[in-house]
């Protein structure tokens, strides 16, 4: 039986044929440069930020005088009617019982007021100005949490594409042994030295290696959009570092000191404490003490009507200017100041359970990545036992099936063991830089300047 090798399977050693090794390396503090000019997300927090800090100026502006002009023109009609007056005048005797009537009729009105008022007491007034100060603070906590989840997203992009790149030159490593062996089952059977089925079994994993390298292939073109689309770099300029063969981060505090760090420091947890204040806030406006309000009033106006009526032409105007404390307290609502605060004590109980939520959730998480970077360079160090195993078990049985003592099958599976252990401890290297990246994070301390200490580890490989 004659076995030929799919033409597809020349098409699939050629796609990797454009990953040059000799690209100038790209560095993660380089390819976080370069996120922050293109990556749509960070436009997306830097604009929140510069919303959020005008709150501040929204809470001063409570507390300053408004000032009102209002002005209106247009057609009016009036009758006045006076009766029983009194009516004194130099030069006419004082006459009781007087009436007085003026009339006009689609005649020229005009109104103007301008009035200031400057609040002095306001329970609503001062708790509305503390929200928008806590939501200031909080517009830039949610700043620096954005800015720590795009560095670990840019951190967890670079490693796919490094290890997507790696993954496909294992697989082509190994479909190249893989198809060396087939060739020697080949001649061999043809020399009758080894069965019919050493072939079949090696061309049977030439193919299965033949889709996992396409498939390899497909997650590194995808794994080098993601990053392209984010750094605005072309393909061809991204070649992230493989993470050093040794891992060593400087020893890490007690669990529950970094724990309890955590739960001081990190931003999530901030966002949520500074809405419970919020919240109580809002309990606070709706109180007994929150509707009265004191404030200084000036106002200044004129109401102008003038026109001809019943009794010829006529003109009325009026004028008026105040000075002084306006006092105000609602006495009866219909119920909803009562029924809007039962909302926010309601409200602030949920934001309450949501902070404690929180709290347990960080704490885990806290934990779950300090533990995974106290056993990191353990798991490193047993990966690579077992990395230098496989290869020595493929090399003793690459020259047992020379001599007859290992079967063609023995070897791919070898092959296979020693791909797979490689694979394995090149990802676990990644995973304990990103491990280091998100312990940071949970510490509310995640910025560039951490950052660039793991891109340096990355370089020195120390």
């Amino acid at each position: 039986m004659k076995l030929r090798i799919a033409p597809i399977h020349m098409a699939a050693m050629a796609l990797g044929l454009g990953i040059g090794s000799c690209a100038q390396a790209l560095d993660l503090t380089q390819a976080w440069q370069a996120t922050l000019q293109h990556d749509p997300q960070n436009a997306v927090s830097q604009a929140a930020r510069l919303a959020g800090s005008s709150k501040k100026q929204q809470a001063a502006a409570l507390w300053r005088p408004s000032v009102v002009l209002s002005a209106s023109a247009g057609a009016m009609s009036a009758n006045t009617s006076t009766t029983g007056a009194n009516f004194s005048a130099s030069g006419f005797p004082t006459s009781n019982g007087v009436e007085f009537n003026t009339s006009v009729q689609n005649g020229s009105s005009t109104r103007w007021t301008l009035g200031a008022k400057q609040p002095l007491v306001s329970a609503e007034r001062s708790a509305q100005s503390k929200q928008l100060e806590i939501a200031s603070s909080v517009s830039e906590l949610e700043w620096q949490s954005a800015q720590a989840d795009l560095i670990l997203r840019t951190a967890q992009r670079y490693f796919d594409l490094m290890l997507a790149t790696r993954k496909l030159e294992v697989l082509r490593q190994q479909q190249k042994s893989v198809d060396q062996a087939w060739v020697e089952a080949k001649d061999r059977f043809a020399l009758g030295d080894t069965p019919v089925t050493d072939s079949h079994e090696a061309f049977a994993r030439s193919m299965v290696l033949q889709a996992q390298v396409l498939a390899a292939h497909n997650d590194l073109e995808m794994a080098q959009t993601v990053l392209a689309h984010s750094t605005g770099l072309s393909p061809s300029e991204l070649n992230p570092i493989e993470p050093p063969a040794v891992v060593q981060f400087a020893e890490q505090n007690a669990l529950e000191s970094v724990i309890a760090q955590a739960l001081a420091n990190n931003q999530l947890l901030r966002m949520q404490a500074a809405q419970v204040q919020v919240a109580q806030q809002e309990v606070a406006k709706f109180g007994a003490l929150g509707s009265a309000t004191l404030d200084v009033v000036v106002q200044a106006g004129q109401d102008r009507l003038s026109g001809s009526g019943d009794f010829g032409s006529a003109s009325n105007t009026s004028n008026q200017r105040m000075v002084g404390l306006q006092w105000t307290l609602p006495l009866y609502t219909g119920g909803y100041r009562s029924a809007r605060q039962e909302e926010a004590l309601r409200l602030e109980e949920k934001a309450r359970a949501e902070l404690e939520r929180s709290r347990q959730q960080i704490s885990q998480q806290t934990r779950g990545t300090w533990l995974a970077l106290q056993t990191g360079p353990a798991r490193l160090a047993a990966l690579n036992a077992a990395h230098q195993a496989s290869m020595a078990r493929l090399d003793a049985t690459r020259l047992g099936r020379q001599v007859g003592d290992r079967t063609t099958l023995d070897l791919l599976q070898a092959q296979n063991d020693a791909s797979s252990a490689e694979l394995a401890l090149v990802q676990a290297r990644s995973e304990l830089m990103l491990h280091r990246l998100q312990m940071d994070a949970w510490l509310g301390q995640l910025d560039e300047a951490h950052l660039e200490s793991v891109s340096s580890l990355l370089k020195t490989g120390r």
